[in-house]
């Protein structure tokens, strides 16, 4: 059985649209391309037929993988966010104070994490760190760039 996917209910639209465009306009897409590529004749040595029949495995691959996380999905609702512990969905204020500085993070699921957004993922280093922990505690993280401590300053929705 594959393994539950915790995503915010933003995190489960983005994968819905993305499998929409996938089945939709990206399949009418590579059917062209196919289509295109097949009268310039010769299969055998056609180098444009051989790259959209790579591309259409390549989006059937991602079709299907959409479909399996979306099968096992767990979608964290605003009223579910707790403000009491850190935990999925919750936007964390902490104090890094190995670098002396104040950052905030949003732990969402694997899937959603964007670090150059703050959006970081409950499985990373620093999202597994916080999950549970309260305003004032703080925490230990081994980075690739050395350890760092939190202070969790305030959970938020």
């Amino acid at each position: 059985m594959a393994q539950q996917l915790t995503l915010t209910k933003e995190g489960l639209e983005k994968l819905q649209n993305e499998l929409e465009y996938l089945k939709t306009d990206k399949r009418k897409e590579i059917v062209e391309s196919i289509r295109i590529a097949r009268s310039f004749g010769d299969l055998s040595e056609n180098s444009e037929y051989d790259e959209a029949k790579t591309q259409q495995a390549k989006v059937e691959g991602r079709i299907k993988e959409l479909e399996d996380m979306l099968r096992n999905v767990k979608v964290i609702s605003d009223d579910q966010i707790s403000t009491d512990t850190v935990n999925v969905g919750a936007k964390v204020l902490v104090f890094n104070s190995t670098k002396h500085t104040d950052i905030e993070y949003t732990i969402v699921g694997s899937t959603e994490a964007s670090p150059l957004q703050h959006k970081i993922s409950d499985l990373s280093p620093i999202g597994k760190a916080l999950i549970g922990h309260k305003v004032g505690e703080s925490v230990t993280v081994d980075t690739p760039a050395g350890e760092v401590v939190l202070e969790i300053m305030s959970i938020n929705k």
